[in-house]
């Protein structure tokens, strides 16, 4: 049922034409690097052969099979020198992120015994400036630009797999579909966004959902659908008494049963629009069945985000696609909001009342169910837990007042200890500022209220992607 997309990765090997009858076998040795280079990506790509150029013609030839391939990103590799007219078609007609790679095979030459022939397999850089002076004359995006010693695999994998998390987070955007359902909570001028500029700066179509729709999916739900995910539930999570927050309350089978038919008649929303994210919101009045039904999905968008649909609550799209991108770039992605500071632990507490990853859940999920939900409508079982201990990333998605997304990052700790049971995500956050002056900075960066949380420090892999997308990014602990 999950609506994701694999990057597909093209990978070119480039030389010089002059070069093949000067020296017998020296072809046949530079391709090597391109074979050896496609063993550094994983099962998150396609990676596609585009095979080698060497002249003018036989670039031409690469690019059409580049742009007949749906390519999310381009590998070129520079074997030796190559003149710029070979990469002039990729620079000109190819619009994707395009990274030169140049990985010696020597830590050096020794010279007592260097031959040309030797030089040549060992020229890779040779024609970066030559080959980056040409997409700045073209107007080009800048192309990432990687030199190692090709001895030096380890850090190869690092600098290959930040990008390629980074290429899998803009494919995801390629030709995916985000739900809207309901509307914005009332209110909060930071949640409204125009779906057209979405689109326009993300490439994802924004799908207009109705409740009616999800009603039928929930209603429609079978009785052995509704068991099974009973089962899910019960082995996922961990279902608590109530505690002393007067909120909580027993949950009762009745409690499950609602949660679960909901969650398969969610499932079915987003099986049946083909979607990649969802962003809902719906208030409800006096209890009706649209306001018992909206009270009632946090299990289910949990259980889907935590399946790689992220799902964004008060219908916060642009935080839907901040999850998305931080699921891509492999750190799950939790919605979240700052809760209060605590001056003692020098912590912030993070969290929301759903949706979450409870992949990246410390330890079992927590169930209780909440008699009212605070600031909104209805009762319902909501989902308790705090990320695993160590580095965290947040990533928030807002507008500027020129109209332009923009992202907003930072770099922290979650750390152990107790959270409210108040049946929210809440992670106790430190970071290498005071708590108070965390949030200061964060918010100088004018974000929106809400944000993707998530493990692991994926600063890299967020540059990247502002980078391929052309989108600003403030970073909030930036000296």
């Amino acid at each position: 049922m999950l609506h994701t997309r694999k990057a597909r990765i093209g990978i070119i090997g480039m030389g010089h034409f002059i070069y093949w009858p000067q020296f017998d076998g020296l072809l046949d040795e530079l391709k090597q690097k391109q074979t050896e280079l496609a063993g550094y990506f994983t099962d998150r790509s396609e990676v596609i052969d585009l095979g080698f150029a060497d002249d003018i013609d036989s670039s031409y030839i690469c690019l059409k099979k580049a742009l007949a391939s749906d390519l999310d990103a381009l590998f070129i590799v520079m074997t030796t020198y190559i003149t710029s007219q070979v990469v002039f078609p990729f620079a000109k007609y190819l619009r994707v992120p395009q990274v030169l790679v140049g990985l010696q095979p020597l830590d050096r030459l020794d010279y007592t015994k260097t031959t040309t022939y030797m030089q040549l397999c060992n020229d890779d850089i040779c024609s970066m400036p030559e080959f980056a002076g040409v997409y700045a004359r073209l107007g080009a995006p800048k192309p990432f630009i990687i030199v190692e010693n090709a001895q030096n695999r380890g850090k190869i994998a690092e600098r290959i797999g930040i990008l390629e998390r980074a290429i899998s987070a803009v494919a995801a955007f390629k030709y995916a579909k985000f739900g809207y359902l309901g509307h914005t909570y009332d209110g909060m001028y930071d949640m409204n966004t125009d779906p057209t500029a979405f689109s326009g700066t993300f490439g994802a179509h924004v799908k207009m959902l109705e409740m009616c729709e999800l009603i039928e999916y929930v209603h429609g739900a079978t009785d052995a659908e509704v068991k099974g995910r009973i089962d899910e539930i019960k082995s996922i999570f961990d279902i608590r008494e109530p505690s002393n927050d007067p909120l909580t309350d027993y949950v009762h089978d009745e409690d499950l049963e609602l949660a679960a038919r909901c969650s398969v008649g969610l499932d079915r929303l987003v099986e049946n629009n083909g979607l990649t994210a969802l962003a809902y919101f719906y208030k409800g009045e006096n209890g009706n069945e649209y306001e018992r039904i909206a009270s009632n999905l946090i299990i289910g968008n949990s259980l889907l985000t935590s399946r790689d649909i992220p799902l964004a609550g008060e219908a916060d799209l642009k935080t839907a696609a901040a999850m998305l991108i931080m699921n891509r770039v492999g750190g799950g992605g939790s919605f979240a909001e700052l809760h209060p500071f605590d001056v003692c632990d020098d912590i912030v507490l993070i969290g929301h009342d759903g949706p979450h990853n409870i992949n990246i859940s410390n330890d079992k999920p927590v169930l209780r169910k909440l008699k009212k939900f605070h600031g909104k409508s209805g009762a319902g079982v909501s989902v308790e837990f705090k990320l695993k201990t160590g580095p965290i990333s947040l990533l928030s998605c807002s507008v500027g007042g020129d109209g332009k997304f923009k992202l907003v990052e930072a770099v922290g700790e979650s750390m152990p200890g107790a959270i409210p049971a108040t049946g929210n995500t809440n992670t106790k956050c430190r970071f290498r500022v005071h708590a108070n002056e965390f949030v200061e900075r964060w918010c100088a960066c004018g974000p929106t209220h809400h944000l993707a949380l998530g493990i692991g420090d994926h600063t890299p892999e967020i540059e990247a992607f502002a980078r391929m997308m052309d989108i600003k990014l403030e970073k909030a602990l930036e000296d």
